[in-house]
Formats: C-alpha cells, sequence, structure tokens
C-alpha cells in the first residue's frame, strides 16, 4: 500500500454536499446500485477544485480540471461499483478520500477519454493508500507543468506496483490489469487443481499454472 494524501491549497476549496442520488438517477429502483448508495454511503463532499484558476496550472485535454471527493462511509467497506457511477456521471478526473471514523484513504483510478469516443470516458482498476488516521501529515502536490502531468502523478503515487523505465501511465495501468487477470486465472486453477481427482487433469492444470506462472513472472519485471 501506498501512504499518498496530499495537501491541497485552500484556494482550491469548494466544500459543496453532493446528493447520493444525482448518481444513481439513472438506475431503476430497486437495483443493486441504489442499494450500495444507501447502505455504504453517509455523504458525498465535493471538497476541492484543481484547475487554472485555483492553482494556477494549465488544462490540457482529458484533465481540464481535477476534482477531490471526499465520501464518509457507513462501515468500513465500499463496493467499487459505487465509485464506478460516480466516475461515470462527472465528466472530469476524480481523486475520492474516503472517510470512516477517524480514518481516511485515497482512491482513484486513472480515468481518460475514450480513444475511439472522446464523450465516454475509460474507468479501469482502482488504487489506493491504506487506511491512516485523519490528522496524517500530508505531502504538498507533485510539482508539474499542467494539469494533465499533475493528475498523471497523483494517480501513480496511488499505484503500489511500480512502473517500468520510461513506462507511460496508461502502459502501466494496462499492464497491471493484465497481471490481476492472469492471477485471477492462476487461482481459479488452483482451487480446480485442489478438487481434481484425475491424475491427467491434475498434469494438465499444473502445466497451464506454470506458463502462467511464467507470465506473470515476466509482466512484473520492473528492469526493463
Amino acid at each position: 500500500m501506498t501512504d499518498a494524501l496530499f495537501d491541497y491549497p485552500a484556494k482550491a476549496a469548494f466544500g459543496r454536499v453532493l446528493p447520493k442520488n444525482k448518481f444513481y438517477a439513472h438506475a431503476s429502483p430497486g437495483t443493486k446500485l441504489r442499494g450500495l448508495f444507501v447502505s455504504q454511503v453517509g455523504q458525498i463532499v465535493w471538497r476541492y477544485k484543481l484547475a487554472p484558476e485555483t492553482i494556477r496550472l494549465a488544462a490540457k485535454p482529458g484533465v481540464p480540471e481535477i476534482q477531490i471527493f471526499e465520501i464518509a462511509l457507513k462501515s468500513v467497506t465500499l463496493d467499487e461499483n459505487v465509485l464506478r457511477a460516480i466516475d461515470k456521471a462527472i465528466p472530469f478526473p476524480i481523486l475520492f478520500e474516503l472517510t470512516y471514523g477517524d480514518k481516511v484513504k485515497a482512491v482513484a483510478t486513472y480515468k481518460r477519454p475514450n480513444e475511439a469516443d472522446s464523450s465516454k470516458w475509460v474507468i479501469g482498476d482502482y488504487y489506493g493508500t491504506g487506511w491512516q488516521p485523519v490528522g496524517t501529515s500530508r505531502k504538498p502536490l507533485p510539482v508539474a507543468l499542467d494539469l494533465a502531468g499533475l493528475y498523471e502523478q497523483m494517480v501513480r503515487a496511488l499505484i503500489a506496483e511500480p512502473a517500468r523505465r520510461g513506462e507511460s501511465l496508461k502502459d502501466q495501468v494496462e499492464r497491471i490489469a493484465r497481471v490481476r487477470s492472469m492471477e485471477a486465472e492462476y487461482a481459479k486453477m488452483e482451487s480446480k487443481l485442489r478438487n481434481e481427482k484425475q491424475f491427467n487433469r491434475k498434469v494438465e492444470l499444473n502445466a497451464k499454472m506454470r506458463s502462467i506462472k511464467s507470465d506473470i513472472d515476466q509482466m512484473t519485471k520492473v528492469n526493463m
């Protein structure tokens, strides 16, 4: 886990409470998503707006502003579908700060316009810090030339898996997503192997698992 909690400038403070139903308004009554917002989320506050007029960094395509949302939780668990619903509803990159009791953690995905349709957003895996005391000292925002550079550094600070030399953030998150997918497949095969009775089938599963493990090892090398 990383520990990157940022210290946001007072000029960027926004402080607007957002109604939860804003984010599940398009979900039909009784859907699981509506239930998640009701059972897991106490309040959503738009805490900061990082924009050219608030932090004097130029906007860039895909990153005209960066929003900081604070979500007060009713329990320590938050389903990622809640974050996805908020990210889909707000047409800006977002960094979330989740609070529960006297603890706080930062969470974000690398959100970017879809290359095939710029009106849509790519929302992938979420990365975040561990839980920390609310009073934990915070780091200054990374030094950047524009909002796009700032956003990439903020997201990278949440990713525990290191980047390869010269690797773009887009390539890094795509590589990590492939590794996570292979790890999930490996776990499924491991479970099957434990319950498999036929020797030939065990040999086959073992061979596939060795191949997947080799691919994972190759994909997680960072000195490349």
